[in-house]
């Protein structure tokens, strides 16, 4: 598995004892207790690495190659599933799947960003970069399950939505705002989670719901790390220091109350154990949709209105 710069200790310890594992049985020496020294050491590293990590650390961990993508969650998570296609205008849009699928039970309609694990799926799903028509079938499939009475779960994972030229011909900047203020219109429930990287309004074309929940490895932003550093330092390496300051992570947005929970992940990210983190984000949606079909039509629409007008805090400062 692709090591990240931060997890090579680990790595290094993890040989390390294989080696002396190997050697023990080999030739039969008893190395118990070499052995016992070296697992203690690899448990404290795991737990000094993984219990402190940064923002860029997780930025790291939502862009791994190996981190499951929306299908892997529908497949794991999900039951039932039948994909839908196109948008009814222009056409389908392969980075942007969804459809009918049933979660603990519950019928709905999921949607979400689809990448890529190798270059011929990259560019059959645009590195999950959606592209207008995506942004459409999305919301086309949203009022299908208005019409149905079904709720809604938006998976989210793209560093942002299309910014090539045939996308800004077919107007992908109106098929996003046409989606925030529809989506505030909407019937039913809504459970939108992020699963890795949550890009720009790329994300937010999909993201306006009553309950907005994070992986614990996620990132949710208006720019990349990179990009604020470009602006703001002159240069991408600095990058580190701009997700510090963005507060870009999933344990600082919640502190500020900008989602509404996170879902935890085995240590090093999901992609270590993703039934565990499909079975994780399985329940806290199929909660999260129950707690919110109690509520009337015209009250989760308020409710869903006042939570995303609630957004931005200041703090006045007296002259004394």
């Amino acid at each position: 598995m692709e090591l990240l710069e931060f997890e090579k200790p680990i790595a290094e310890l993890e040989k390390e004892l294989e080696q002396l594992q190997e050697k023990s049985r080999s030739q039969n020496i008893d190395l118990s207790a070499e052995i016992s020294a070296i697992e203690v050491k690899l448990d404290e590293t795991r737990r000094q690495i993984y219990d402190h990590l940064t923002p860029w650390q997780r930025v790291q961990i939502a862009r791994h190659t190996k981190r499951p993508f929306m299908m892997d969650y529908v497949a794991n998570a999900f039951d039932d599933f039948m994909e839908l296609h196109g948008d009814r205008i222009v056409g389908d849009d392969d980075a942007m799947p969804g459809g009918f699928a049933t979660i603990d039970g519950i019928k709905c309609v999921v949607i979400g960003h689809q990448k890529g694990r190798d270059l011929k799926e990259n560019l059959k799903r645009n590195f999950g970069s959606a592209h207008p028509e995506g942004y459409r079938k999305a919301l086309r499939l949203m009022q299908l399950a208005e019409k149905f009475s079904l709720p809604v779960v938006a998976l989210i994972d793209t560093p942002g939505a299309f910014p090539g030229i045939g996308a800004e011909e077919r107007n992908i900047a109106e098929a996003i705002a046409r989606n925030l203020r529809e989506m505030m219109l909407i019937k039913v429930p809504i459970v939108a989670v992020v699963l890795g990287e949550g890009g720009s309004g790329g994300a937010l074309g999909i993201g306006v719901a009553d309950r907005v929940l994070m992986m614990e490895n996620a990132y949710y932003s208006v720019i990349s790390p990179e990009g604020c550093a470009a602006i703001l330092w002159k240069h991408r390496k600095h990058a580190p220091e701009a997700a510090q300051a963005m507060k870009i992570a999933a344990p600082d947005l919640a502190k500020l109350g900008l989602i509404d929970g996170v879902i935890e992940e085995v240590a090093g990210g999901a992609h270590h154990d993703v039934k565990a983190a499909a079975q994780s984000l399985k329940k806290m949606v199929s909660e999260s949709i129950r707690e919110l079909q109690v509520f009337s039509e015209d009250e989760l629409k308020a409710q869903r209105y006042e939570k995303f007008r609630k957004f931005g805090a200041w703090e006045e400062l007296s002259n004394g």
